[in-house]
């Protein structure tokens, strides 16, 4: 029986910082500081560097879901996750859960770029991306597929 691994999309998968430097001038200055709340921000952020490759072997050694916190205020944000999911991981379609209440999935593993959303609370391990353990993609992968 597979481990279950759950993996965030915004900074993590999802390239968030392009998607801001592919607003208008008028948007960021509109939703400066509050960029997640801009419309149709999700659908203009590419994939992280190694990130559709690693969920690619990731789903084949897990149990994957992607599991991301809608931004509330924007109701793009949920058409945009889900239509990026369809784009770029078509394989993840039904595997796609949106929730603010993140500790409340039950499973293994949790990949993330924060610890927002009750991704503290998570009763699983937390492989924290971004931070020097976890830099990158590849660090990621080398500790996960250690796992197995």
């Amino acid at each position: 029986m597979k481990k279950i691994l759950y993996i965030d999309m915004d900074g993590v998968i999802v390239d968030f910082d392009a998607g801001v430097q592919a607003l208008t001038k008028e948007e960021k200055e509109k939703y400066k500081g509050k960029y997640p709340q801009c419309p149709n921000i999700f659908s203009k952020m590419p994939p992280m560097p190694g990130a559709l490759v690693a969920v690619e072997k990731l789903f084949e050694l897990f149990d994957v879901y992607i599991l991301s916190s809608p931004s509330w205020g924007n109701d793009t944000a949920w058409s945009d996750k889900y239509n990026w999911v369809i784009k770029y991981l078509p394989y993840m379609e039904r595997r796609l859960i949106l929730s603010s209440q993140k500790h409340l999935n039950i499973g293994d593993y949790i990949i993330d770029d924060r610890l927002h959303n009750g991704v503290s609370q998570f009763q699983g391990e937390h492989i924290h991306f971004g931070t020097e353990k976890f830099s990158n993609w590849n660090s990621v992968m080398n500790y996960l597929e250690a796992q197995v």
